[in-house]
């Protein structure tokens, strides 16, 4: 039994489903259920929807609510995440495709699923390294930009769907809003009086209740009335007939030519679905108290891709929206999904053969209701209340997509967040600090203005480390000192903030050493971290400064004002202290310094 447990176990931690399903719990069976008919119910109309975002064919979107999802249930972690196929990576898809294949056709959909295949591999990839760190690139204010930017390119890819007009293929927002105005004058009424009630029906089911099946209940309402009504005669464009096959295994033709063209579209695909992904999977294991491992995420996305690429879909990655209805269903583990992939199944045998007569505008509709909620004002508010600065990578992020479309837009907003960062680490932030009356306590003075300064010394704070790139920006800011203070005679670094110094960093701590020796001031260092110690010490620079050398700012400035014994060099050994002896200032020194 126990050689069995730990068979388990190391399985678990590969494949988690084995970790899971031999200790699932017959009370979560009801929540499983209930949350996997509730999806199934939101995903059938999605999936034909997001496929024909995609320019698939609408059963791809059943296709891609099948098998990838149920192989995430089998290699992911989130109990609550509800993998299919997702409006921005829709998007990218058809982005990525356009310009090698008219859509529909059978080089499309090969290529949709060789570009499925190429994400996989990616995904895989970041998996096994573990590198799914790399999510940090895209940072919160230029997720929120790309997202919001995003949302109004798929909401405008839509519109010809909602006023029944055929517009030629573009690849930027503003090039399908020039050819949408261009069009004004062939729009089709009925067809926007369907597209308009759809949305108005949508949203006020949605506002009454989140959970309920608003999309299927539109589908299959304007299904009747186009039946009923001969919409089509009356030009209204429907999807036509939809295979009822189930899909099946079929390795796609790889095109070597092509390939070289789709490699960015899987990279960007891979970085944008993760980071939705994991994202919405962290808000739900935090709140059901439980972790999610961001590699093996990794490789959940990755088999769900995979499962993609063979069975006739297009890549799909985790759902905020339908992963929040997941869970207000009362999902508590993956059979939830697996159960939505069983319904889905019954319903492409079952159901497709009824759906000829779905008119094109109501799965535009069901896009554009999905997408309305991406163009978060409300975080962008909070983004530049909480921080002015993030509002550039926003903004950049936000234009760029606008304008340069999809893949350059994410590629420049990434890019703008990186510069953002180095030039944060030029210019970082310094303090002079005065002494707060009555206490032991150094403060920033511009902050506290009833902290004390001391005639002829003055004390910087230095709150980042120091490297290449901002050693220029310190010493300028230490000769900025002097000048403001002409009757200092001594200087103390207080390297509190300091967490590491690179070969330029010490560099720049020798010649600053030596400027000012030339204008007869002193340089005290002032609680020095282990880290930096070291460098210190290998570089020769820890015995040039000796006794120069302090606990903290306080002690820095009493020695120099000889209230106190200097600590000398020897004191600061970096030998481990004697546990059995009393320590003495070097030795405490020693401890917090480490």
């Amino acid at each position: 039994m126990a050689r069995t447990s730990s068979t388990l176990g190391v399985l678990a931690r590969w494949i988690p489903i084995a970790g899971w399903l031999p200790r699932y719990r017959r009370p979560d069976l009801g929540g499983d259920l209930t949350a996997g008919i509730t999806v199934a119910a939101m995903l059938i109309p999605q999936g034909m929807a997001y496929a024909m975002l995609a320019g698939m064919p609408p059963q791809a979107g059943l296709y891609a609510s099948t098998i990838p999802i149920a192989l995430y249930a089998f290699f992911g972690t989130s109990r609550q995440l509800a993998v299919g196929p997702v409006a921005i990576v829709s998007l990218l898809t058809a982005s990525a495709l356009a310009p090698l294949a008219d859509e529909g056709t059978g080089e499309y959909i090969a290529l949709a699923a060789v570009l499925a295949l190429m994400v996989a591999a990616v995904h895989f990839l970041l998996g096994i390294t573990r590198m799914g760190w790399v999510v940090n690139l895209l940072s919160h204010p230029v997720l929120v930009g790309f997202t919001a930017a995003a949302a109004l390119i798929i909401g405008a890819s839509q519109v010809k769907h909602l006023l029944g007009v055929t517009l030629p293929s573009t690849e930027g927002f503003i090039e399908t809003v020039t050819e949408l105005g261009r069009s004004l004058g062939d729009v089709n009424w009925t067809t926007i009086a369907l597209g308009a009630g759809t949305i108005a029906v949508l949203v006020g089911l949605k506002k009454w209740k989140k959970t309920f099946p608003a999309a299927l209940v539109a589908v299959v309402v304007t299904t009747i009335v186009s039946q009923v009504f001969d919409l089509a005669g009356r030009g209204v464009s429907t999807i036509g007939e939809i295979p009822s096959d189930l899909p099946a295994l079929a390795i796609p033709s790889i095109d070597s030519g092509a390939l070289g063209s789709l490699v960015p579209a899987a990279l960007v695909i891979t970085l944008a679905g993760y980071m939705e992904s994991i994202a919405i999977a962290k808000v739900f294991a935090r709140k059901n108290r439980y972790e999610v491992d961001a590699n093996q995420e990794l490789i959940g996305l990755g088999a769900a891709n995979a499962g993609a690429g063979l069975f006739g879909g297009f890549p799909v990655t985790g759902g905020f929206s339908r992963t929040a209805v997941n869970a207000d269903a009362g999902a508590r583990t993956p059979l939830a999904s697996l159960i939505s992939v069983g319904i889905i199944l019954v319903a492409l045998v079952a159901i497709t053969p009824f759906l000829t007569a779905l008119p094109s505008a109501t799965l535009g509709a069901i896009v554009v209701v999905a997408v309305y909620g991406l163009v978060d004002v409300k975080e962008a508010r909070h983004i530049a209340k909480v921080k002015r600065g993030d509002l550039f990578p926003m903004g950049v992020a936000f234009a760029a997509t606008l304008v340069l479309g999809i893949e350059a837009g994410i590629a420049i907003a990434i890019g703008a967040s990186l510069v953002l960062i180095f030039m944060r680490l030029m210019r970082p932030h310094t303090a002079e600090l005065g002494r707060i009356p009555g206490t032991s306590v150094y403060r920033n003075t511009a902050r506290f203005p009833e902290a004390e300064t001391h005639p002829g010394i003055a004390v910087l704070r230095l709150d980042t480390s120091l490297n290449f790139a901002n050693v220029a920006f310190v010493k300028r800011r230490i000769s900025d000192l002097v000048a403001n203070r002409p009757d200092a005679t001594a200087i103390v670094l207080d390297f509190n903030g300091v967490n590491d110094l690179d070969a330029s960093g010490d560099q720049a701590l020798h010649e600053i050493l030596e400027d000012l020796a030339d204008q007869g001031i002193d340089v005290h260092l002032a609680t020095v971290k282990g880290p930096v110690r070291d460098v210190l010490v290998r570089s020769g620079l820890w015995d040039q400064l000796g006794p120069r050398v302090h606990l903290d700012a306080n002690a820095a400035v009493r020695s120099i004002e000889d209230e106190e014994p200097r600590i000398e060099a020897a004191e600061l050994s970096t030998e481990p202290a004697e546990p059995s002896e009393p320590q003495s200032m070097g030795q405490a020194f020693r401890a917090v310094s480490r």
